[in-house]
């Protein structure tokens, strides 16, 4: 594919680096935590699927080692059986039992405003006609004006979506539940790109906004002297569910197939210390890489999911944050994996191989400096695509469960550690 241009319609992959130690300072930082105890001082490792149990001596170094889609211990049921959803006066397509497979639908994607925000719309789309190629994000719209010259197309690392450019909405089908996702500090809002397109294949809505003060335009301005935006993550998260519900302009290009009555909200990081306290506003809240959920009158089911060898947000706090978290609720620690195994930063890189990080201090990018041990890239790591397979697997079973009422989404997650040798950490409360 040729080498696209530059186009303001483009949304932004860019550096996850400079200006997190600023502003993770309510955030706890810890060492590695491989091998954190649990609030009674054991160690936990991958549970046999009873609550708040679990059992040791699984390979903590190898790969996923998953079986194929379709096989019986992945969909915790009859592996030929489809998941169809059960919820009143919607109709989907079927979808495979193992939730971590990418589902029926073409996903689409659309960029839109609401009240000030620029947010990006990934849904559930028709086909696309022959030829069409994909949305390819562009990482320099994110950093500030004055910086986005100084990295050349030859070195930028273009983020590629399985997605493309303002499909027709497939409106034989839905209504669809609605999935919000804030991104981290110094993120944007394509960030964890491949957990946005999986969950729109599988019919979810799912949108995304760059925040300001938190998105990484406005945080490498502050590192570049230009002033400071203040944060209303609360605020936002309230403009972005009006626009589901139709008070507010942005979301008219999806008429009445978004369903304001399932609501799911997820953030990484700093953006999952935001959705903890939405639960009065969404049925299902997935943080990763933060900490637990408060108690909310809408809440009827959460994940918590967390790095064990995260150096910037300890897995601690996932499991502090947990046992504070009201049942319904499930964690899911993965191994070996850093801060970033839930986003994409780690995985962009340039034509020559070169990271974010690297690209930008090349280049002269103001700020960047700051990242040193927060961008959290280690290639002894789980490779990214298996720890995504994991994430997807997790939180598409938990969406499903409630969001398309369809119990049999979840099934299989009891038995998680034994399809993920990685997970070492399975609890669940029902």
């Amino acid at each position: 594919m040729a080498t696209p241009l530059r186009s303001s319609s483009m949304t932004v992959p860019t550096l996850h680096a400079g200006l997190l130690a600023i502003t993770l300072a309510a955030l706890a930082c810890g060492d590695d935590g491989s091998a954190l105890g649990s609030a009674d001082g054991t160690t936990t490792a991958a549970s046999t699927g009873t609550p708040d149990t679990g059992n040791s001596g699984l390979d903590s170094t190898g790969g996923t080692d998953s079986p194929t889609a379709g096989e019986e211990e992945s969909t915790g049921g009859d592996p030929g059986a489809d998941l169809e959803g059960q919820c009143p006066d919607t109709t989907l397509r079927p979808r495979p039992a193992d939730p971590s497979v990418r589902g029926p639908w073409t996903v689409g994607a659309r960029t839109v405003e609401i009240e000030g925000l620029q947010a990006e719309v990934w849904y559930p789309a028709e086909d696309p006609a022959a030829g069409l190629e994909p949305v390819v994000y562009d990482i320099r719209d994110a950093l500030p004006a004055s910086e986005q010259d100084k990295i050349s197309d030859e070195d930028n690392p273009w983020q590629t979506c399985d997605c493309y450019r303002d499909l027709p909405l497939d409106e034989a089908h839905g209504p669809y539940p609605v999935v919000l996702f804030v991104h981290g500090t110094a993120g944007f809002r394509s960030q964890s790109l491949p957990h946005m397109v999986h969950w729109a294949s599988r019919g979810f809505v799912v949108i995304a906004a760059d925040h300001p003060g938190l998105w990484l335009a406005d945080l490498l301005s502050l590192a570049c002297g230009q002033g400071s935006v203040p944060q209303d993550l609360q605020g936002n998260l309230d403009s972005l569910i009006a626009a589901v519900r139709g008070e507010v302009p942005g979301l008219e290009a999806f008429g009445d197939r978004l369903d304001a009555t399932r609501i799911a909200t997820s953030g990484h990081s700093a953006g999952g210390g935001a959705v903890a306290s939405t639960g009065d506003r969404a049925q299902v809240v997935i943080p990763m890489a933060a900490g637990g959920v408060e108690p909310g009158g809408a809440l009827a089911s959460s994940l918590v999911l967390g790095a064990m060898s995260d150096s910037v947000v300890a897995f601690s706090n996932q499991v502090d944050g947990y046992e504070n978290t009201p049942p319904r609720k499930r964690l899911v620690g993965i191994s070996n994996t850093g801060h970033l195994a839930f986003s994409e930063m780690c995985a962009l890189r340039n034509a020559a191989g070169d990271d974010l990080v690297t690209i930008a201090e090349a280049s002269g990018v103001c700020g960047v400096g700051l990242a040193g041990g927060l961008f959290q890239c280690d290639e002894s790591f789980v490779p990214d695509p298996d720890g995504w397979d994991i994430i997807h697997f997790a939180s598409a079973a938990v969406l499903e469960e409630t969001l398309h009422c369809e119990p049999r989404a979840a099934e299989a997650l009891a038995r998680i550690g034994e399809r993920y040798p990685v997970v070492l950490e399975f609890r669940e409360a029902l």
